[in-house]
C-alpha cells in the first residue's frame, strides 16, 4: 500500500496532504477519478467522493487506512477532517491544483497553511519513479494491446487512406482489444509530415514512396504504453533505407548502454555518437526517452539535460528520431525496465523495416 508511505512523509500531527489529480488518487487508492478528493493525515486518509461513484469507489479502494465518504457539502466535510484530525498545515499538488483551487481552499479555511512548494509533487514523482512488479505488469499487457492492434492495423493499411483514416482505425482497434483508452492522441504522419516529430494527423492520404511514423499506446488499469514504428509504402529509396539503419542503430545502441546506476544524460549521448557515426546526429531534434506509468510522459527524463541516475525498476522508453526538412522522419520507439546489470525491453513488435 502507499498511503502509509503519505502518513510517514507527513512531518506532524498538524500536517495534511490534499490530493486532487486523478493520477494520484489511482496511485494512493487505486480508484482513479477526475472526481474526488483524497485528504491524508497522520490518522488516516479521507476520499470524498459524491453519490455517482460512491458505490463504486467503495468497491475498489482496499486499503484499511482510507475512509470513503459520501459527499454531500464538500468544504464542510473537509473542514470538519480539519478540526477532528488537529490539520493546521496542508500540502498541495503545485503541479495539478489550478489557481482557481487554491484560492478557494484558502477562501475556505483562512485559518490553514497551504503549503503550494513542490514538496508534494517531488515526493510522488520520486515514489512513482520505481515501478512495483504490479505496475510493471499492468504496463506490460498495455503495451500486449498496442502491439496487437498495430499487427492487425498493417493488414489493412493501403495508399490512399488518409493520415486520420489511419490514426482513427488504430485506437479503433486498440480499444476493442482490450485497452481501456488511448495513452495520447495518436500521431500518423506520412511523406514530409514524418519530418516533424510530433505531427498531428492531416487528411493528407499516404502514397507510393512515403514513410509513416505511427507513434501510438494503449492503457491498462490506467498504466499506459508508448511505442513509435515507421513503416514504408513501396520501396524506399537509399536514402531512405540508410536513415532507417541509423535510427535502429541508435535505438539499439542505446539500449544497450541502459543499466542501473547509469545517468540518463550518457544514455542520450550514446544515441546521439550512433546518429553522428551515420552523419544524422544534427536531426535528432528531441530527447531520447521518458518515464511511463500512469502518465504518459512521468519522469525520468532521459535526455541530455537530465540530472537523473537509472534505478532498477524504472520503466523508459528509448525513441531516438532523424527528421530532414521538408522530405521525412523515422523514430523507433521501445519501452524497457531498467535492471541491475541491463534492462528488460517490453516491446516486442520487430524493428526491421515494414514495407506495405
Amino acid at each position: 500500500m502507499n498511503l502509509d508511505r503519505v502518513i510517514s512523509w507527513l512531518g506532524s500531527d498538524g500536517e495534511a496532504a490534499l490530493f486532487t489529480s486523478e493520477v494520484s488518487k489511482r496511485y494512493l487508492t487505486d480508484f482513479g477519478s477526475e472526481d474526488g478528493t483524497l485528504i491524508v493525515t497522520k490518522k488516516g486518509a479521507y476520499f470524498i467522493i459524491d453519490s455517482r461513484y460512491f458505490e463504486h469507489t467503495e468497491q475498489q479502494v482496499k486499503d484499511p487506512l482510507c475512509r470513503v465518504i459520501l459527499q454531500k457539502e464538500l468544504y464542510g466535510q473537509i473542514g470538519e477532517i480539519f478540526v477532528n484530525d488537529g490539520v493546521k498545515q496542508v500540502y498541495v499538488e503545485d503541479e495539478f491544483m489550478t489557481v482557481a483551487q487554491l484560492s478557494e481552499y484558502k477562501r475556505k479555511f483562512s485559518d490553514i497553511a497551504f503549503e503550494t512548494s513542490d514538496r508534494l509533487s517531488d515526493f510522488m514523482r520520486n515514489m512513482r519513479i520505481v515501478k512495483t512488479d504490479e505496475e510493471i505488469g499492468y504496463i506490460v499487457k498495455a503495451q500486449r494491446i498496442a502491439e496487437a492492434a498495430f499487427t492487425k492495423l498493417l493488414s489493412n493499411m493501403r495508399v490512399g487512406m488518409t493520415e486520420k483514416q489511419i490514426a482513427a482505425l488504430l485506437e479503433y482497434v486498440m480499444i476493442d482489444l482490450g485497452s481501456d483508452g488511448v495513452s495520447f492522441s495518436t500521431i500518423a504522419a506520412s511523406g514530409v509530415n514524418s519530418a516533424c516529430p510530433h505531427a498531428v494527423p492531416t487528411d493528407k492520404p499516404v502514397q507510393d514512396g512515403d514513410f509513416l511514423t505511427l507513434d501510438f499506446g494503449a492503457t491498462y488499469k490506467g498504466y499506459h504504453s508508448d511505442m513509435t514504428r515507421t513503416v514504408v509504402f513501396g520501396k524506399p529509396t537509399d536514402e531512405m533505407k540508410n536513415i532507417y539503419n541509423a535510427v535502429w542503430g541508435a535505438n539499439t545502441d542505446a539500449i544497450k548502454a541502459v543499466r542501473a546506476d547509469i545517468s540518463c544524460k550518457l544514455v542520450d549521448n550514446v544515441a546521439r555518437s550512433t546518429l553522428d557515426a551515420w552523419g544524422y546526429e544534427q536531426y535528432f531534434t528531441h530527447g531520447l526517452g521518458h518515464g511511463v506509468g500512469l502518465e504518459i510522459h512521468e519522469a525520468p527524463n532521459v535526455s541530455y539535460r537530465s540530472g537523473t541516475t537509472l534505478k532498477e525498476g524504472m520503466i523508459i522508453t528509448i525513441e531516438p528520431g532523424v527528421y530532414i526538412p521538408e522530405k521525412y522522419g523515422v523514430r523507433i520507439e521501445d519501452m524497457c525496465v531498467v535492471t541491475k546489470d541491463g534492462c528488460k525491453i517490453i516491446t516486442e513488435t520487430p524493428k526491421t523495416l515494414i514495407y506495405i
